[in-house]
């Protein structure tokens, strides 16, 4: 840290041009190194890290943290034998050694066909700019008077009893990319988090809640006493919550928890549930999975999203796809170790999915509660009742019970159970507050039948 003209720490972000060149240096370094070590192949990654976290509660300062860190991870192959390995320093010997002891993890695991680089000709090129670098060297003074600012906002309704505080975090991250086959990548991204945690009424009858923003530019967050006010709006709707009968009816997830139901589709769709025969999905490319008007896409070019990138964790190329085209699934989620394994190819997906979207018939939230009529509002999920290998889904809810499309009163205690694959078929709807503070963007999700389980 360092001093402002006012007296104030001030959180200092690296200077991203001089950084990216020592990262750069570093990787080219590790690749000479296993490249004369015998590696017959070779991938770095070099990345830097700073940041700055503050939290309170109830008004005074609860946490003040700093952090900057570098590392590098480094993977060789000898022949189809490979070794990995990582070091948090950056120094060229202890580079040498991190080389050198992948070299010798190599040396004795067991040969995989399917290990080695990414196919030449399917690296990335180009590299366009995304938008993701907003660098801003926040007063540590007015980090903490926008937590405390967040926090008042959400105390401020008188029938919030309690706080588990607010907070506000900065992060910058760098890395460079490379690997033998000649590649060379730089990744540069900031984000920009703040949250309240809020109590709201007393003894037995207490309900928690929250609310967060999230953006690549500080700019772009909404403001402090908007989270606040959010987080307490939501805490006080849960007040009086109670269980309903069980009963078989209409189940629509909010946009936060909307988006849970497509990372399980994602999840039974990645290649190391494929070919571990683990999914449910397994061998269902081509089958219709949703709503013949619902299609799910991959946007990786998309500026100033979460998880916007022009390569993967191997240096292939991402690109825009869907991955349910019409309600058919379409594609899998592999990387090139992945594909190999199921006679495929890379969908440049090593480390994860780019930026999930919905697309189709967008319906306004109000109208999805008119077309439940009678039903449940999920707002919380909670358990890990969900089986990739069958699709059994059960789990843990609340929310609010709806009669006549109207939300009635608050629930709680409740299960929802079913199974994803009949999930995915019975989506009624798909609503246009889409929440897109995430990696999967979703908005909330009308699901036909389920059964909900209380009393």
């Amino acid at each position: 840290m360092q001093m402002s003209d006012s007296g104030m720490l001030t959180q200092s972000l690296p200077d991203r041009d001089a950084e990216l060149e020592v990262l750069r240096e570093c990787v080219e370094a590790a690749l000479d190194t296993a490249q004369r070590g015998g590696a017959e192949g070779a991938e770095v990654n070099a990345n830097s890290q700073a940041g700055l976290s503050v939290a309170v509660r109830l008004g005074e300062i609860e946490t003040l943290e700093h952090h900057r860190d570098r590392g590098i991870a480094i993977s060789v192959y000898l022949g189809k034998r490979k070794g990995s390995a990582s070091s948090a320093d950056l120094r060229p010997d202890a580079i040498r050694d991190c080389v050198q002891n992948a070299l010798d993890i190599a040396r004795y695991t067991e040969e995989d066909a399917c290990n080695g680089l990414p196919d030449r000709d399917r690296l990335a090129t180009e590299f366009p700019d995304l938008d993701l670098w907003h660098p801003r060297n926040l007063d540590v003074g007015a980090a903490i008077a926008r937590a405390l600012e967040c926090e008042e906002a959400g105390r401020a309704d008188p029938r919030i009893s309690n706080s588990e505080g607010a907070s506000v975090n900065i992060h910058a991250g760098l890395s460079v990319q490379g690997n033998s086959a000649g590649f060379v990548g730089f990744n540069s991204g900031t984000r920009y988090d703040q949250s309240c945690v809020l109590v709201a009424g007393d003894g037995e009858n207490m309900q928690r809640d929250y609310w967060y923003d999230s953006r690549r530019c500080f700019d772009d967050l909404e403001a402090a006493q908007v989270t606040g006010a959010e987080a307490a709006r939501r805490t006080v709707s849960r007040l009086g919550a109670s269980q309903r009968p069980t009963a078989q009816v209409p189940v629509m997830f909010s946009p936060m928890v909307a988006r849970g139901l497509i990372a399980h589709l994602v999840s039974a769709v990645s290649g190391s549930a494929l070919y571990r025969n683990a999914s449910f999905l397994k061998d269902a490319l081509g089958e219709p999975l949703f709503p013949d008007w619902l299609s799910v896409t991959e946007n990786p070019m998309l500026p100033r999203a979460p998880g916007s990138c022009a390569f993967d964790g191997e240096g292939v190329a991402t690109r825009q796809r869907k991955l349910v085209n019409g309600g058919t699934l379409e594609g899998y989620v592999l990387s090139s170790y992945s594909a190999r394994r199921l006679g495929l190819e890379t969908t440049g997906n090593a480390g994860g999915v780019h930026n999930l979207t919905l697309e189709g018939v967008m319906t306004p939230q109000d109208e999805l509660l008119g077309m439940m009529d009678t039903g449940l509002l999920v707002t919380e999920l909670m358990g890990q009742g969900v089986n990739i290998v069958t699709g059994d889904y059960s789990r843990g809810a609340s929310g609010f019970w709806v009669e006549g499309g109207e939300i009635i009163h608050p629930v709680e205690e409740m299960t929802i159970a079913g199974n994803l694959r009949n999930m995915f078929a019975a989506i009624r709807a798909v609503g246009d507050d889409i929440d897109d503070r995430a990696n999967i963007q979703a908005g909330s999700i009308l699901i036909d039948h389920m059964t909900v389980a209380g009393r």
